[in-house]
């Protein structure tokens, strides 16, 4: 029969349409919230069991990243006493030459008196539109010193080289958005620096 198909097709249409309204319906009746502009609704939306229409109302509505994602890499910095910015970047350059793409350089700190390089970046670039989030910078960081961030709205009509003010942010940051990642570190260093007081006394 001629038309077969789009009838078909129409149903499957009509079907979604009547689960959409049905679902919100149900889920209003069951005092759920709300299941749009919430986690929960978001969660619900992006779950096997969701029914009817299932789009996520971007930007309004955002999917949750799992902890692993990467985008833009950035540079953390430990929070002094009195409010200074701490780096961790010894300006070494291991991330610049790791770097399949070739979007990072790093300017060294000299020392005005000695004019030896002093391990702190003076300068720190990344070209966002050329890095491809591989990660590598942050896997081969010695110092922890540089990580893959979670922001992905960066979308600029310029060129998007970003320098070292707008790539700093405080460990704290990193801890809120890889906790388990931080949590790791942490234990580590800790451990390390038991095992480094232990040889000292001993």
């Amino acid at each position: 029969m001629y038309g077969k198909g789009l009838v078909k097709g129409l149903g499957v249409t009509f079907r979604r349409y009547w689960n959409t309204y049905w679902e919100d319906i149900t889920w209003v009746l069951s005092n759920k919230g709300k299941r749009y502009y919430s986690p929960e609704g978001v969660a619900h939306r992006s779950s096997k069991d969701a029914r009817g229409i299932f789009t996520v109302q971007y930007p309004e509505e955002k999917l949750p990243v799992p902890e692993e994602f990467r985008y833009i890499p950035f540079l953390v910095y430990e929070e002094g006493p009195n409010g200074e910015k701490n780096v961790r970047c010894t300006s070494c350059g291991i991330c610049s030459k790791v770097c399949p793409p070739q979007c990072i350089w790093i300017v060294r700190t000299n020392d005005p008196a000695t004019g030896r390089p002093v391990p702190a970046p003076a300068e720190f670039f990344i070209d966002a539109d050329i890095c491809m989030n591989c990660g590598f910078c942050a896997e081969y960081c010695p110092f922890d010193a540089i990580k893959m961030d979670h922001n992905y709205e960066i979308a600029s009509s310029k060129r998007n080289v970003l320098n070292k003010e707008q790539l700093m942010k405080p460990l704290s940051y990193y801890a809120d958005i890889r906790p388990a990642n931080y949590a790791r570190e942490e234990a580590a260093r800790a451990e390390k620096a038991a095992a480094k007081a232990a040889k000292q006394d001993g």
